[in-house]
């Protein structure tokens, strides 16, 4: 690349594609990101105790955020395990600073403050409240995500002005015991027994069926390779799912009451506790109406998709939870994604880079657009 001259968002996204970094330790992704960032008039924040950065163009008032995850998966592919971006990831980040140089080329055309945001450890589900901890949001009062959707929600050239994810709980569970010899049952309580008890209860649990939700055991681990012990001990995992905050508060109390029943029918402990916690998304409506425009007026009205609804999850419904009065919305892309998010060997139509930069940047200008003389 010569000097002064920016990279395109295909360069761009290729160089991430090739160099994927896992939570937390996407030291030379952001150095990447401020390299490009430098060449600009971005006013760029770094911090001391974790990745990502923060880059501000214009001033004053109103302030809008966009927000691109920047970590890549753990997983195996092609018979090794490493970083892989199998969600995306790399192109969020390549569209987002496509839109910045566009809209710092029209900055003659708004008002106001734009804010991109490169959050670490979405996969983690912990750089949302990182950066809401770094002060981030404190400031703004629009914010914008975005993420590539599977074919089976969106085509190529389709978008949807908002993703409403649903809540995500993943409980870790044990059972506290004593073995017992194979042929004396009756001196310890079978962990193996206790746990298909409590996937028993779960599946007899009722929550209003207007509302998706599901609860299911996905791990557990008990006894030896001795076949004639009976284990008194077993850790669990349990992943629960539920499309309201509301509907998810209640299936997790009906889940810790399992557990508690349980353990004090027969007389050994369970616990429960939550691993990690994702929030359904809150979305505004009235920026869900701003990126619908910003999609019609790029791609025409026969391009705009209705809101996107899955049992997926996203750290990033976190600001809005964090921040009531913020209004947020997350953009979904239609690139023909397949086989589907996290598969190992996910690819895309890479031409919608271009356009779903184009619809970032209309949809900024809806709030900060300096009227015509």
């Amino acid at each position: 690349m010569k000097k002064n001259v920016r990279p395109t968002v295909h360069e761009i996204f290729e160089h991430l594609h090739d160099h994927p970094e896992i939570s937390w330790k996407e030291t030379e992704t952001t150095a990447y990101i401020a390299s490009l960032l430098e060449k600009t008039n971005a006013r760029i924040r770094q911090f001391d105790d974790c990745t990502g950065l923060v880059a501000d163009l214009g001033q004053g008032a109103p302030v809008i955020a966009v927000r691109a995850d920047i970590d890549a998966l753990w997983q195996e592919v092609d018979g090794e395990f490493r970083a892989n971006h199998s969600c995306g990831h790399d192109a969020h980040m390549a569209i987002v600073l496509e839109a910045l140089y566009k809209l710092e080329e029209r900055k003659d055309s708004w008002n106001g403050t734009i804010r991109f945001i490169f959050q670490p450890a979405e996969e983690k589900i912990e750089g949302a409240l990182k950066m809401v901890e770094e002060g981030v949001i404190d400031s703004v009062e629009y914010l914008y995500g975005l993420h590539l959707r599977p074919v089976q929600e969106l085509r190529t050239g389709e978008f949807a002005p908002g993703i409403q994810h649903g809540a995500v709980r993943f409980l870790k569970g044990e059972i506290k015991g004593e073995d017992a010899h194979g042929a004396r049952p009756h001196l310890n309580k079978n962990a193996i027994e206790l746990g298909a008890e409590v996937v028993q209860m779960m599946n007899s649990i009722h929550l209003d069926p207007k509302i998706p939700y599901s609860a299911k055991m996905t791990s557990f681990q008990s006894g030896g390779s001795s076949a004639n012990i009976i284990p008194g001990n077993a850790t669990f995992s349990i992943d629960l799912r539920a499309r309201t905050n509301e509907a998810m508060t209640e299936l997790l109390s009906k889940v810790e009451a399992i557990a508690d029943c349980v353990s004090k029918l027969h007389g050994s402990e369970i616990k429960v506790k939550v691993a990690s916690d994702v929030p359904a998304a809150v979305m505004s409506e009235e920026v869900v109406m701003h990126v619908e425009r910003a999609i019609n007026e790029v791609k025409g009205e026969d391009h705009v998709k209705p809101v996107i609804e899955t049992t997926g999850g996203d750290d990033f419904h976190f600001y809005s939870i964090m921040k009531p009065e913020l209004k947020a919305t997350m953009l979904a892309i239609g690139c023909d994604l397949q086989p589907g998010l996290h598969h190992p060997d996910m690819t895309f139509d890479r031409r919608v880079l271009e356009e779903a930069s184009d619809v970032i940047v209309e949809t900024v200008l809806q709030h900060g657009r300096r009227p015509e003389r």
